[in-house]
C-alpha cells in the first residue's frame, strides 16, 4: 500500500473496477513518492479482465489506476463521476522528466528493437542527464532473464511496452522484486518517442479524440476498438439504470 504524508488515494469505481480520480500533477507527485505498480486503464482492459480473473486481480491489486481511455472517462461521467483523462503517454513522459531531475535511475523493456532505440536516443536527448540503467526489447523467449537483470540493477522507475494485458503481468511478477520501483505499463508510447509512428495532433488530444485519430491512422485498429467500446458505454448505462 503506498502511502504519503500529503495525500491519499480516492478511488471511484466503474463496472467493478476502482479508478483514481487524481489530477494529473497531483497523480505525479503521488507517484514519484510512493512505489507500486501504475495501471493505465481503458475499455479494452476491463473486457479482458472480465474474462480473466487473474487479469482482474492484477488490476484490483495495483498501487494506482489511472484513466487513460477517453471510454473511461465518458462512463464515468455517465455515472455522475467527473474525473479527468490522465494519457499514460503524457504519465510516462511526467516520470521520466521527475526522474531526469531527481536523478533517478530508468529501465526501459518492450517494443521491437529498432523502436527501444530510437526512443531511448530521443528521450536522452531532450533529458540528457536521465540516468538510464536498463534497457531490453519486448521479443524475448524468456521473461525471467529479463526479471532478473531488472532485479540486480535495481531501477527507481520501471516503464514497460509490451501492450496489454502482457505488460501488467510481466509488472505484477516483478513487483516483489522492486519494492521500491515505480512501475507503468505504457502501450504504444516507445513508437511515438521513437518518432516511428505520429501521436495525434493537440486537438485531438484535447477533444479526447486520439483514439479516432489512430483509428484513421491505422485502419487494423477498428477490430480493437469495436464493438469493445460501444459495449463498455451500453454496459456503464445499464449500471447507471440499475444504481437509480
Amino acid at each position: 500500500m503506498w502511502y504519503n504524508i500529503y495525500m491519499e488515494r480516492n478511488t471511484v469505481d466503474i463496472l467493478g473496477y476502482g479508478v483514481d480520480t487524481f489530477s494529473f500533477d497531483n497523480a505525479v507527485d503521488y507517484i514519484v513518492n510512493n512505489h507500486g505498480q501504475i495501471v493505465t486503464i481503458n475499455p479494452e482492459m476491463i473486457e479482458c479482465a472480465d474474462k480473466d480473473n487473474n487479469f482482474r486481480t492484477i488490476i484490483n491489486n495495483a498501487e494506482m489506476v489511472v484513466p487513460d481511455g477517453i471510454g473511461i472517462q465518458l462512463g464515468l461521467k455517465i455515472l455522475g463521476k467527473n474525473v479527468k483523462r490522465i494519457p499514460g503517454i503524457d504519465l510516462g513522459k511526467a516520470l521520466l522528466i521527475r526522474a531526469n531531475n531527481l536523478n533517478k535511475s530508468v529501465a526501459f523493456v518492450g517494443a521491437k528493437p529498432k523502436v527501444i532505440e530510437n526512443a531511448v536516443i530521443n528521450i536522452k536527448s531532450e533529458l540528457p542527464n536521465l540516468n538510464i540503467v536498463y534497457q531490453h526489447d519486448g521479443y524475448f523467449s524468456d521473461a525471467n532473464v529479463i526479471i532478473n537483470e531488472l532485479q540486480e540493477k535495481q531501477p527507481d522507475f520501471v516503464l514497460v511496452a509490451l501492450g496489454s494485458p502482457k505488460q501488467e503481468f510481466f509488472i505484477s511478477e516483478l513487483k516483489g522484486l522492486l519494492p521500491n520501483a515505480v512501475m507503468i505499463g505504457l502501450g504504444g508510447s516507445f513508437d511515438v518517442w521513437a518518432g516511428m509512428v505520429n501521436r495525434a495532433p493537440k486537438i485531438y488530444q484535447k477533444l479526447g479524440l486520439e483514439w479516432l485519430y489512430r483509428t484513421i491512422s491505422e485502419p487494423r485498429r477498428i477490430k480493437r476498438i469495436f464493438p469493445s467500446l460501444p459495449f463498455f458505454v451500453l454496459k456503464v448505462v445499464k449500471e447507471r439504470m440499475i444504481g437509480r
